[in-house]
């Protein structure tokens, strides 16, 4: 039996045949450049990134879990009385005291008392009972386990919530905490409220003092360490305006926008001088501006952030200050670079001393070290990275995060221990003293984005301001916020040691660029001849370098390597092999 299916289709769905043939080149559309175009465009520095593909080795060991002791004392106020004798009723006491004093032992008790007592008195008049014989002994370190809980949530009072776009703790006693809030996204439309609040820490239903600036929301403010009754502030549209909070909610001055940025200001911190009154700024439109509150109808200074020398500038996102380097700043930049800056220069042009390709996004955070100022950290893309000053490398980096990192802070109370915020409304908690691999406490503050992140100067609370406009205090455990004994030498020496390293690696990497230039200046090849003798000897050099540093580095660390332990150039010979 045969099947037959007969199917039916017209013959115009079957599409028409292509028939292709040759002819001459038409120009269809002929756009011309546009020289005056060319002083728009910003020509990006380079910036490298390490990778590493081998697998990670992580070294496990056990302790036993200590014992937390704890002392305990009794005052009795009111004395020892029997069961059946009430202390609060006079009369029962008094009878019972009758009692007593009628007793027959009652005069020698007494007496063998006075003598006990007289021998005290006597000691106490020899004896210096106030003195401290353990001054030098050592700090136990805590016990207690790290960890970071929440206690107030601050909210925008505001009818449509803003994001808190920064932070400022109130100096010395930490009891209040500033807190601006700005829509920061491009074009946003004008928010009902333009205030930005101050809360007390114990009060979160309501703010404890109210700033309304002019024409646009704030953006960044701060504190004035010397007179904590005076804040300055950097708006949306490019004007500053500081506040005393003794005068009311609206600024006791304001910028003139002629004179002020022509961008948001992003970065903002005050000026060690002797009058208190001065501080500087810094704008995505390249300029860092120098003020003085007492009058504010101009800047003092000015610098832009052009390091080529050719008119292109680079917007600036933050600025750092220390007060004990009066003469130093630094700049953190939108392109990721690090501008180290002097402002005692002999010129203008002199001033941007240093520039290090840092990140390769915007910078968010910079900040020094407390116990160790020429140590900072700069926060950028995904990663945290640790410098030294002197250095154009990081000595530490943090893994790559899986969001976006936003800010950081070192903790004011311990060398080693710093914070980082992220878009994902994650809070971290880094102690360097105990691992480097992994932050030790990680607490998911909010579910929107995280912006701003600061610690109290006692180093026992921590502010994250977020997206959704809200404001967590979080109260850290006990051994994050105390010295933990030897920290400080500890953090020193590894410092050091970090140091020492780049400054090796990056002599030789110098060395053999400089072998190489003259190589080829001599005309040979690097592979041939002489050339490629005085290359193998840069090599060779260079891994003798490597391998004491390598050597130095385990035998400080209290670990000896194995005899048949694989190098890492070793291990690379071989891949290649």
């Amino acid at each position: 039996m045969e099947i037959v299916y007969v199917y039916q289709r017209k013959r115009k769905e079957y599409g028409k045949q292509p028939l292709f043939r040759d002819r001459e080149t038409i120009l269809s559309t002929n756009i011309l450049p546009d020289p005056s175009l060319s002083r728009n465009f910003v020509v990006r520095n380079p910036s490298n990134t390490e990778m590493q593909a081998g697998p990670d080795l992580s070294e496990h060991d056990a302790n036993t879990e200590s014992v937390a002791y704890e002392s305990h004392g009794i005052l009795h106020l009111q004395g020892g009385w029997p069961k059946d004798v009430d202390p609060t009723d006079v009369e029962h006491t008094i009878r019972y005291r009758k009692k007593i004093e009628k007793d027959e032992d009652y005069a020698r008790v007494v007496q063998e008392l006075g003598e006990t007592v007289e021998h005290c008195i006597k000691q106490n008049n020899a004896i210096d009972i106030y003195q401290e014989y353990f001054l030098d002994n050592q700090d136990v370190l805590c016990a207690e386990p790290a960890s970071a809980k929440s206690v107030n949530v601050f909210r925008d009072p505001a009818p449509t919530p803003r994001p808190a776009s920064h932070l400022s703790w109130y100096p010395d006693s930490g009891h209040k905490l500033a807190v601006a809030y700005s829509p920061l996204s491009f074009q946003h439309s004008t928010p009902a409220s333009l205030d930005s609040y101050i809360w007390d820490v114990e009060n979160p239903n309501a703010p404890d003092q109210t700033l309304t600036p002019q024409g646009s929301g704030l953006v960044c403010l701060k504190y004035n360490p010397k007179d904590p009754h005076i804040l300055v502030g950097g708006c949306y549209s490019g004007t500053l305006s500081y506040w005393d909070t003794r005068k009311g909610p609206y600024p006791a001055d304001t910028t003139p926008v002629a004179k002020s940025h022509r961008d948001p200001v992003y970065g903002i911190s005050w000026v060690q001088s002797k009058s208190g009154a001065e501080f500087f700024s810094c704008s995505t439109d390249g300029q860092v501006l120098w003020w003085d509150i007492r009058k504010m109808d101009a800047p003092t200074e000015s610098l832009l952030l052009d390091p080529e020398k050719n008119g292109t500038v680079v917007g600036g996102t933050v600025v750092e200050f220390e007060a004990t380097m009066a003469t130093k700043f630094m700049v953190g930049s939108e392109t990721g670079s690090i501008f180290l800056c002097n402002k005692k220069a002999k010129s203008a042009n002199e001033r941007i001393q240093h520039v290090v390709p840092a990140h390769i996004g915007p910078i968010y955070s910079l900040q020094r070290n407390p116990f160790f100022t020429k140590n900072f950290l700069s926060v950028g893309d995904w990663t945290t990275k640790l410098w030294f000053e002197d250095i154009k490398t990081p000595l530490l980096s943090t893994r790559p995060a899986a969001s976006y990192l936003v800010d950081a802070c070192w903790s004011p109370t311990r060398p080693a221990v710093f914070f980082t915020g992220s878009m994902d409304g994650t809070v971290d908690v880094w102690d360097l003293a105990f691992k480097q691999g992994d932050p030790v406490v990680s607490v998911q503050v909010s579910p929107s984005p995280i912006h701003s992140v600061k610690v109290q100067d006692h180093g026992k609370l921590l502010a994250v301001a977020s997206r959704d406009g809200s404001t967590t205090v979080l109260e850290l455990s006990e051994g994050l916020a105390k010295l933990q004994g030897s920290e400080k030498q500890t953090m020193s020496a590894m410092f050091e040691r970090e140091a020492k390293r780049e400054k090796t690696l990056e002599a030789a990497a110098r060395e053999k660029r400089l072998k190489a230039q003259q190589a080829a200046a001599q005309g040979k090849r690097p592979g041939s001849g002489a050339a490629a003798a005085a290359e193998a000897d840069a090599d060779e050099e260079l891994l003798k370098e490597l391998e004491e540093a390598d050597k130095d580095f385990w035998t400080t660390v209290g670990i000896v390597k194995k005899p048949n332990a694989v190098s890492v150039e070793e291990g690379e010979k071989r891949g290649e092999q």
